[in-house]
């Protein structure tokens, strides 16, 4: 089985103004009530589609559209990344009961995420 793309995030300057752009414009759920005020996206789209996150660059970073893809060993797939041209930009990073993440550039630099699957 192939590794399914589990979470888009879109990041930027403003990122309650991406929050309310994206909910009027596509009706979506968005749930910015944590310590981040990162929005978890809720496309209330009956099971279809995937769910993601909105919000804020890092101040002096641009901002950015991404995938994430679950797989079961970060470290082998950022290994993977490198052999084959790509590099690491944001290495593991677990935060505490949410999610365990890194981030990659392929050969063209475009960034693409890893979250780390369930157990079992």
């Amino acid at each position: 089985m192939g590794a399914p793309v589990v979470h888009f995030e879109i990041l930027g300057q403003n990122g309650k103004a991406l929050q309310e752009f994206y909910a009027n414009l596509f009706g979506w759920k968005i749930n910015a009530d944590n310590p981040m005020g990162y929005g978890l996206v809720d496309t209330d789209s009956d099971g279809k589609g995937i769910g993601g996150g909105i919000g804020g660059a890092n101040e002096g970073e641009p901002g950015w559209v991404t995938f994430y893809v679950e797989v079961d060993n970060l470290q082998a797939y950022l290994d993977k990344v490198a052999k084959h041209g790509g590099k690491t930009i944001v290495p593991i990073t677990e935060i505490p009961e949410m999610v365990t993440f890194a981030v990659f550039q392929d050969p063209e630099g475009h960034m693409v995420g890893l979250v780390k699957g369930q157990a079992g």
